[in-house]
Formats: C-alpha cells, structure tokens, sequence
C-alpha cells in the first residue's frame, strides 16, 4: 500500500466534488472567509518585509548625500 505524499496544498485540504481547479477557484470566491493563509506563510511575509524595509531604510541613509541649504558664511554662496 502507498502513502500518500504530505502536501502544504489547500486544494487538497478543501472537499470539493469534482476537485477540478475552476471549482475551486469558484469555492475561493464564494467563500473568502474560509480562505485563510497559513501561520507559517504569514510569519514568513511579514519577516520578509520587515527585512526589506530594513535594507531600504539602510540604502537610503548610505546613499543620502549632504545639501547645505543655508551656508555657514554668507561669501561662499556668492562666489558662483
């Protein structure tokens, strides 16, 4: 006898009749309250994107560059 591969699929989770795709993506649409993603997915995401806006923030500060507006002494803004 063979088992059954282990799958982190929720189609397979979800009893449907036919178990066709477009069935389905119909179930999904019908019921968006029973479509939940899973903790593990969740977790993942928001780490990435907390992990992104680490590195943008990073990127930003490493790349600002330095613009005086109001010089320290008025001669120097004159001598263009």
């Amino acid at each position: 006898m063979t088992r059954k591969k282990k799958t982190r699929s929720l189609a397979d989770k979800v009893q449907i009749r036919t178990g066709k795709r477009k069935d389905y993506k119909k179930w999904r649409h019908d019921n968006p309250d029973q479509v939940v993603s899973s903790r593990r997915f969740t977790q993942k995401k928001l780490k990435q994107r907390k992990l992104q806006a680490a590195r943008k923030l990073a990127r930003q500060q490493r790349e600002a560059t330095v613009i005086d507006i109001h010089p320290s002494s008025p001669e120097e803004g004159n001598k263009s």
